[in-house]
């Protein structure tokens, strides 16, 4: 065996040397500030050309699930064993107080953000929350969908969903909230969080709905009396607007009130007295021509 050569010996000892240095690499920890969270993305139009899978195994795109009825749109991962159950609890609590039904009046998509997840285990998910809903036609407004990475991630980044994979417990950071979004597909309001109010829900649906959804008195109370506060994330009574509205009011009131006052007094009978005197008015000899 041929001997080295004290070049070479030297050359080798760097490089163990540089190695022995290097720091050994970590994957990056999590910023939960930096990547998990739920950004308003309004206005923006979802992809109707992803294609994912649904309950039964069949490949669907998102345009396929949107009819001319707003859509309530969530991300979760199915074996989630704490935000995502409560998220879809909160979802079934709101959904069974408010008069609007999913499938009759709105439609709403599951989406999971885990690659790994089966049909078979979306069907599952779908069955026991439909369950507890308990609403009949529900089934068909409500999807329950899985997918490969590359929609998921298209989806989420579109509506503004920040998630993270964490591979020490094989899970996901992520958000909680909905996405409301009208007839064609476009995000029209956000609500956060795991518990929802039934009239955040009702009001977002009957503006998505674009006038599709809701009574006359849902449309003129929400651009009247409610505005979305983007800091309290919910809606709130606009004061000015009360204001102005009630002024309104009043004013219509009062005039209403001054013209059938003066109806009945012009229609009331007069006293003898009054109406003897007015007569004698009439006949009295005047001064003029």
């Amino acid at each position: 065996m041929k001997k080295l050569s004290r070049t070479s010996i030297l050359a080798a000892a760097a490089v163990l040397a540089l190695a022995a240095q290097a720091p050994a690499q970590t994957p990056p920890k999590v910023d939960l500030k930096r990547d998990v969270g739920l950004d308003q993305n309004l206005n923006v139009q979802v992809p109707t050309d992803l294609a994912f899978r649904d309950e039964e195994g069949r490949s669907v795109r998102i345009g396929d699930l949107l009819t001319d009825k707003p859509t309530v749109l969530n991300l979760l991962f199915y074996k989630c064993p704490n935000i995502c159950m409560m998220e879809l609890e909160g979802m079934v609590n709101v959904f069974r107080g408010s008069k609007f039904k999913v499938g009759r009046d709105f439609n709403v998509i599951t989406v999971s953000i885990a690659p790994k997840e089966t049909p078979r285990l979306a069907s599952a998910k779908k069955e026991e929350y439909l369950q507890l809903l308990g609403q009949p036609g529900a089934a068909e407004g409500w999807h329950f969908l899985t997918g490969d990475e590359e929609p998921i991630r298209r989806l989420a980044k579109v509506v503004g969903f920040r998630y993270v994979y964490v591979p020490e417990t094989d899970s996901y950071a992520h958000p909680a909230g909905l996405m409301i979004l009208t007839p064609t597909g476009r995000t029209s309001r956000y609500l956060y969080g795991i518990v929802y109010r039934k009239r955040d829900l009702e009001m977002s649906l009957v503006e998505a709905g674009q006038g599709r959804i809701g009574t006359l008195v849902d449309k003129v109370i929400i651009p009247c009396f409610y505005a979305f506060d983007p800091k309290l994330r919910r809606y709130s009574f606009y004061v000015h607007n009360g204001l102005r509205v009630a002024g309104l009011l009043t004013v219509i009131a009062l005039g209403m009130s001054i013209f059938t006052m003066s109806r009945r007094y012009r229609s009331r009978p007069l006293p003898a007295t009054e109406a003897d005197d007015r007569e004698g008015a009439r006949g009295a000899p005047g001064s003029g021509a």
